[in-house]
């Protein structure tokens, strides 16, 4: 564990952003005890986030208009999961980013022959290094509202706490133990005071 991280680096995964890199990325922006936190603020937050998540190569720069495309399409896939999770039909303009973001160019394979032989790179777009991770999430978000597990998707029931989750159970109402656990927490100490 890097000590010089701040704790909200090390949140507990939720159920489901092992396998939907998009629920992840919506996970990006949530609520801890001193206030709200956002992973993506900032060009060099974004970029760290698409590297940590093998999205993008580190050699690869964004500048604050990729950056910001990448907010938006996380909003944008935030109001899709609620119209989602309600049954509701969402606004234009989150499945118009969506489908932008799906309309990007991937990055372009390549196959590079080195000292230690053949290996496949693939080559983002140097006009637009953010198009590709960009498709990724929103072909995967795509994959997710459409799919078997869509019927799981839920945000947290915590107070306070935004993030969305995969339930593995019907009953589950929070993503993390540690919600839970506060939750009851409060709940006990309500009641104790009303006594």
């Amino acid at each position: 564990m890097d000590h010089e991280a701040s704790v909200y680096l090390h949140q507990l995964p939720v159920p489901g952003e092992d396998r939907y890199v998009s629920l992840a990325l919506v996970n990006t922006r949530f609520a801890v005890s001193h206030g709200r936190v956002d992973l993506l603020d900032g060009t060099e937050a974004a970029h760290l986030w698409l590297v940590r998540h093998g999205l993008l190569p580190d050699r690869v720069d964004l500048d604050g208009r990729q950056s910001g495309r990448l907010c938006a399409l996380r909003e944008a896939l935030r109001a899709l999961f609620e119209a989602r999770a309600t049954g509701t039909h969402p606004a234009d303009a989150p499945l118009d980013t969506l489908n932008a973001a799906l309309a990007a160019a991937p990055a372009t394979p390549r196959l590079d022959w080195g000292a230690d032989g053949p290996r496949r790179a693939d080559v983002p777009d140097a006009g637009n290094p953010a198009a590709a991770p960009l498709f990724l999430l929103a072909e995967d978000a795509a994959d997710l509202l459409t799919g078997a597990d869509a019927a799981q998707l839920a945000e947290c029931s915590a107070q306070g706490c935004a993030r969305w989750f995969l339930r593995s159970h019907g009953a589950r109402r929070w993503c993390t133990t540690r919600c839970g656990n506060r939750v009851r927490a409060a709940r006990a100490y309500a009641a104790r005071k009303d006594r």
